[in-house]
């Protein structure tokens, strides 16, 4: 009797792993390692979320199957924060996630690089900027679906019109999102006569922006020909102490790289004509996908999709392309399908540069319209800015 006990619960247990084993083949499991909590980067994060989720379901069909198995995401939190961004990222790969797609902060998401290679999974960054993470210290692992510093950069530069008349000053926090992009813009502005009079780094989450204002208005406010402030913040109201600086005084403009919709709900509606570029505003894309992310995303949410509900829809739309392309789903055969890759977005087309792996896109040139009786600022588009009109620096050629 034991020994028939014992054989019916080894039969059990291996029914019981045949029926796991075959759940698993049956899914596909996408972990979003995001800045969820505890940070100044929590609302771009739930962005995020919320366009994959959509980007899954439009570029599925509704099925949210590819190929026949299922689509499984899990997220991950990491407060923003380089040790916890670590941890997620290893857990992540360690609970079968075939492919990661993070993070909100650079400076957390520098920290997931190296993780990325030691698991030999895929990394698809978004929604974090800098350049530096498809740069020299990344690795073949890593692909980028959201804009970076130096497409922010040669954007505005088109967008400012530079010559030697042009008078800047900046301000940028004091981490990889804020010196890669102030690095960014003196290469974009190099022989086009405009002169940077002063840069300005502050801490993460300044509070207090009275001396540095005051630095920059010196620097400015004598100049004899356009003077402006370029400001590449993320997660803090720097906008608001320059507002009521009294810039108007000394004829000194405010340029940025666009608003997120509470942004242009509140501070843009003092900011009427002041012109930049950016990477998406809702009116701006003029394609069927746009259409529909902005007629879903009102239904559901009550609001229209923001800058990083396109990023997270851009990412989910790639990974999709990838997975239908791709002969196996193994790293180095998903690793030469997307490389090289041009799939559709609500920004338009995308593609991923061979070298290193990141995606080219349009930005858009605007000028902003207040209507003080709408809900809205808005950053009206002057021109589409083409992927090819940008200089771009191939950060790491994984081709040789």
């Amino acid at each position: 009797m034991k020994k028939i006990l014992s054989t019916l619960a080894l039969a059990s247990a291996l029914a019981l792993g045949g029926v796991l084993a075959a759940n698993a083949q049956d899914t596909v499991k996408l972990a979003l390692v995001q800045a969820i909590s505890n940070n100044p980067l929590q609302v771009y994060a739930k962005q995020t979320i919320n366009g994959f989720q959509l980007g899954l379901e439009y570029a599925t069909k509704g099925t949210m199957m590819v190929k026949g198995k299922k689509i499984e995401v899990v997220e991950k939190d990491t407060q923003a924060k380089p040790d916890i961004a670590r941890s997620m990222l290893s857990e992540a790969y360690a609970d079968g996630a075939l492919i990661a797609i993070g993070g909100t902060s650079s400076g957390a998401t520098t920290a997931m690089l190296p993780v990325a290679a030691e698991n030999e999974k895929i990394l698809l960054v978004e929604a974090a900027v800098a350049d530096s993470l498809t740069g020299p210290n990344s690795n073949k692992y890593v692909f980028k679906t959201s804009r970076n510093s130096s497409m922010d950069m040669q954007a505005q530069a088109i967008a400012l019109k530079p010559d030697k008349n042009l008078y800047l000053a900046t301000l940028a926090q004091d981490y990889a999102f804020g010196h890669d992009g102030i690095n960014a813009l003196k290469a974009a502005l190099e022989g086009t006569g405009a002169n940077i009079v002063d840069e300005e780094y502050i801490p993460f989450k300044t509070t207090d922006f009275t001396a540095t204002i005051q630095r920059m208005i010196d620097a400015l406010k004598d100049k004899p020909g356009r003077k402006v402030i370029f400001v590449n913040i993320a997660g803090i109201d720097a906008f608001t102490p320059l507002t009521q600086a009294g810039l108007d005084r000394y004829g000194i403009e405010i340029s940025t790289g666009g608003f997120i919709l509470p942004q242009l709900a509140s501070i843009a509606k003092k900011l009427a004509g002041a012109e930049g570029a950016m990477y998406y505003h809702y009116q701006a894309p003029k394609n069927p996908i746009n259409d529909w992310l902005v007629k879903e995303h009102e239904k559901r949410f009550g609001e229209p999709p923001d800058f990083f509900t396109c990023g997270g829809m851009a990412a989910a739309m790639a990974i999709v392309k990838a997975l239908e392309t791709a002969d196996k789903w193994d790293t180095d055969t998903l690793i030469k399908t997307m490389a090289g890759m041009t799939w559709d977005t609500p920004k338009g087309p995308m593609t991923f540069r061979p070298q290193d792996h990141q995606a080219l896109q349009d930005m858009f040139m605007y000028k902003m319209k207040v209507d003080p009786n709408a809900k809205y600022a808005v950053p009206e588009l002057v021109r589409v800015i083409k992927a090819d009109e940008m200089k771009i620096p191939v950060g790491r050629d994984d081709t040789k």
